[in-house]
């Protein structure tokens, strides 16, 4: 019997219109990382910022077709504010990122998930979609300073 699937979390998927990411393996990966840093993670803010990361890590998986883990139901409320928060961080990260794109005068729209808040991560981000490294992280660096994303949150 195939998985339920959250219309809303399809669609929000595919508007964030991320590049498709194979094999499955990169998924179980990147699902380890995420349930890792959430069991490292102390204050309460934390907390719900990495279950975040993993209920993304698991529905971004579904929506690319590999059934890794159980999803936990988008209206349980034991999961409300992680979903919410999800929903939030990671729109908030894709409208960045074409916001950044859109101001380096990028060729296409860049969409994008990770944190921009890493130079390491802009300067791949910069590397994967053809643009300079040195304008597009000083870009995003004065970007960053006027438009606020989600709470910041200690750890790796």
């Amino acid at each position: 019997m195939a998985p339920k699937r959250c219309v809303f979390l399809a669609l929000w998927h595919r508007a964030l219109g991320l590049q498709r990411q194979l094999p499955r393996s990169w998924h179980c990966d990147r699902l380890r990382e995420e349930e890792q840093e959430l069991r490292e993670a102390r204050t309460y803010v934390e907390k719900i910022s990495e279950a975040s990361d993993v209920l993304f890590s698991i529905s971004r998986a579904r929506h690319e077709s590999f059934d890794i883990r159980p999803l936990p139901s988008f209206y349980d409320r034991k999961y409300t504010l992680a979903y919410l928060y999800m929903v939030g961080k990671f729109s908030s990260r894709c409208l960045f990122y074409m916001t950044a794109a859109l101001l380096c005068r990028a060729p296409h729209v860049v969409h994008e998930e990770v944190n921009p808040t890493k130079e390491e991560k802009l300067l791949l981000v910069a590397a994967r979609h053809g643009l300079d490294p040195v304008e597009f992280t000083r870009v995003c660096q004065k970007l960053l300073r006027i438009r606020p994303l989600f709470p910041r949150v200690s750890g790796p």
